[in-house]
């Protein structure tokens, strides 16, 4: 089948404003959109710039556009989409670097912002910190998260201002506010109970339905606000 696909393009260098370019591909329905991409960078415009790394839907570097939602080109196959005419685009919210290429540096200061990584001082076990499976359990979901930015960047909070932490950092902080070996959960809810924090999450589930790895995000963040308004971790 042949595939018509409208990409965003923009070079800094060359270019004034952001355009589209359109070019004719054959595909197989089982093509994925990634490898559209990769043809085209390949065969016929060199110039194309996008990031892609593992292409198993596990480095979560494709994210992207694909006819107005949010999802990584490695994973989304031609058949999927219904259509022979496929609209790639950068995420939105990010400055663009290169065509399908986003300053990512905003993102992960956020990210950095609610201590992403496990705080326990007390003096360190003979073993390993054992979990039972139902404390485990209790963080599993958002043990998922492989930050693409699909989350925080299908957020119409988070294009309103670019301040707001946004749903992928919140998730990172749910994943260590409710493991029970850490230590740091209330000093992770006092971060996000700030003027830009998970307050400025309005439930509108565009994150849980863009998350590739399925992740609840919307529950997640429901969960934060819980405990900051309660002042428990349960």
């Amino acid at each position: 089948m042949q595939v018509t696909l409208k990409i965003f393009r923009y070079d800094p260098e060359r270019d004034k404003k952001p355009h589209y370019e359109t070019y004719q591909v054959e595909a197989e329905p089982t093509d994925r959109v990634l490898d559209l991409l990769e043809y085209v960078k390949g065969y016929i415009d060199g110039t194309l710039s996008f990031r892609r790394s593992c292409a198993h839907g596990i480095c979560g570097s494709d994210a992207m556009r694909i006819n107005g939602r949010n999802q990584l080109a490695c994973k989304v196959l031609v058949k999927d989409l219904g259509t022979a005419k496929i609209t790639i685009e950068p995420l939105l919210g990010l400055p663009v670097i290169k065509d399908l290429i986003v300053d990512m540096e905003p993102f992960f200061e956020h990210y950095r912002s609610v201590m992403p990584y496990l705080v326990n001082d007390e003096p360190p076990p003979a073993t390993e910190r054992l979990q039972s499976p139902e404390e485990r359990e209790r963080f599993d979901d958002t043990t998922k998260c492989i930050l693409c930015a699909a989350c925080t960047t299908s957020c119409p909070s988070f294009w309103g201002n670019e301040n707001y932490v946004g749903p992928a950092a919140i998730v990172t902080a749910h994943r260590f506010i409710f493991d029970s070996r850490d230590r740091a959960g209330f000093e992770r809810l006092k971060i996000l109970n700030s003027q830009f924090g998970v307050y400025r999450c309005h439930t509108i589930f565009n994150c849980t339905e863009a998350c590739p790895r399925g992740i609840q995000v919307t529950k997640a963040i429901g969960e934060v606000k819980k405990a900051i308004a309660t002042g428990r971790i349960e």
